[in-house]
Order: C-alpha cells, then sequence, then structure tokens
C-alpha cells in the first residue's frame, strides 16, 4: 500500500515551505489530499474496529469531550503502517524542510495523539497544546500533524480547526475537517487552536482525525507546561472562570502522570462511568 507520494511532495516543497512560513496567525500549511487516498480510506475503514471495543480513552472534562485511541498495536494493521510511515526518517526529514525545525522525533507512545473522535455535541476548546513530554522529560513537543478522515462533511455540523492570535483576541483562520486533508503547525506558546463550538453532526456520525506529534531532545529536562486552554474573548466571565479552573485541575494531572506515575488508563477508567 502506498502511503506518502514523496514525488508529488517534493514537487510542491517550495510551495509548501513558503506558506507555511508566512501563514497567519501562526506558521501553518493545509494540505488537501495528503496521503494516498487508498490509505486515508484504510484508516477510516479500521477506526470502528468491533474486535477494540476498549481501544478508546474518553477525554471528558469541561475543555474537551472527546474520544481517543492511543495504543497503537490495537489499531488495525493498515493504520499501523500509516502511522509507522510518517514516523520514518524519510518523512521526519520532509517535516524538517517543510517547517525549518531540525531534530523531529516521533512519539512512540502517541501520548496525547493517535486516533480521536468527537462526537455529537462534543467539542475542544481553545487551546496551546502540552510543550513538553509527560514522560520523555528531555523532550520539547514541537509540531503538530492531524489528518481528518470525514468523508462528505457538512459544515453545517461544525468542527472547523479555528487557529486564534496569540493574544485570543481573534479568530484569524479556520479549516474545515474534511477527508484526507492535513494540517500542521508548530506546538508554541502562541499557537492557539481548537473547535470550541459543540458539533452538531447527526447521532451516530463522528469527527474523525489522526493527530500525531513530534518532538525534540533538548538534552536536559524540560519544564512541563500541560495543555492551556482559554476561554474566547465574547464568552461569559463565570466561563473564563471555569475554563480557567478545568486548567489548573489539568495541569496537578500532568505532573502527576510525569512525578507519580498515574496513567490515564486509570483516570479513563472513571470517566467511562460519565
Amino acid at each position: 500500500m502506498q502511503i506518502v507520494d514523496y514525488d508529488r511532495l517534493s514537487e510542491r516543497e517550495s510551495e509548501l515551505a513558503a506558506a507555511f512560513a508566512d501563514a497567519e496567525p501562526f506558521p501553518h500549511m493545509v494540505i488537501d489530499d495528503f496521503l494516498d487516498v487508498g490509505a486515508c480510506a484504510a484508516i477510516l475503514e479500521e477506526f470502528d474496529r468491533p474486535d477494540e471495543t476498549d481501544i478508546w480513552g474518553h477525554y471528558v472534562h469541561y475543555n474537551e469531550r472527546k474520544l481517543g485511541a492511543t495504543q497503537l498495536d490495537k489499531m488495525g494493521p493498515r493504520t499501523q503502517a500509516v502511522v509507522r510511515e510518517l514516523s520514518s526518517p524519510k518523512f521526519l526529514a520532509w517535516l524538517e524542510r517543510m517547517t525549518g525545525i531540525s531534530g523531529l522525533i516521533p512519539d512512540p507512545e502517541l501520548d496525547g495523539g493517535g486516533l480521536h473522535k468527537i462526537e455529537r455535541g462534543g467539542y475542544l476548546n481553545i487551546h496551546v497544546d502540552f510543550l513538553a513530554h509527560t514522560t520523555h522529560r528531555n523532550w520539547s513537543r514541537q509540531l503538530n500533524l492531524l489528518i481528518y478522515l470525514n468523508r462528505d462533511w457538512d459544515e453545517s455540523y461544525g468542527g472547523a480547526l479555528e487557529l486564534w492570535d496569540k493574544n485570543m483576541t481573534r479568530r484569524v483562520r479556520e479549516a474545515a475537517p474534511l477527508f484526507n486533508r492535513c494540517i500542521i503547525f508548530p506546538t508554541t506558546p502562541g499557537s492557539y487552536h481548537g473547535h470550541p463550538t459543540p458539533l452538531s453532526c447527526p447521532e451516530g456520525e463522528s469527527r474523525k482525525s489522526l493527530a500525531l506529534y513530534y518532538f525534540r531532545d533538548e538534552g536536559k529536562p524540560q519544564r512541563l507546561t500541560p495543555t492551556n486552554y482559554r476561554a474566547r474573548p465574547e464568552e461569559p466571565f463565570w466561563k473564563h472562570g471555569l475554563v480557567a479552573a478545568d486548567r489548573w485541575a489539568l495541569r496537578a494531572y500532568s505532573f502527576m502522570k510525569r512525578y507519580v506515575g498515574l496513567r490515564d488508563g486509570i483516570i479513563q477508567r472513571l470517566l467511562k462511568r460519565f
């Protein structure tokens, strides 16, 4: 199975690198038809495996409501092949040329990444992702890569990825989560993104994606900076307070993961009850 058409991407290298560098509100690129269409279709076909119903962890708190799968060995074989290709030295070299970020490392644990599923009513508040790996203490997070898997997505369902300016004063761009659309952007203290409005897709539909995060070994422990959620400026004061309270709870959880050894599976088994 062909996964990435490197010849086609090579033809667009100058265009894509320039688009990434010049994009607002922070560097990013949006590439349609990113994977070989058969490879993207294979991920979608394997997305909900009837023999792996326990693959999904529940991310349910005030700032997000979604399902995630991070155990690569429980994903379908073709999905595993795609993740391996997007973690390969050849692909990492392409990412480094496009972004100017050197020393990229894939995350074998898919911490916070992997397959994401957001069902009707689900959402992800505007945020900056965690800036250092929870367990690999020398790793700083450098880059996000998102591939959407939604055929025939009606934009009235919502779910567009919103990109906000670093001061969280305005939404600058949004991109619909269309099938085989890839969005790549750096993980920085100002790369605010999310889809805060709950999905209005029909029951049984969901917003599906593959998320991969890339790191760099800095040679010394990195300060643990958990996901920084923010309320939108037009939202009421009480919501700003709830977003902040949940953010601090998540900060405590992240510190427990790093320093106490708390694992996601323990919390997610509890969240499945809600």
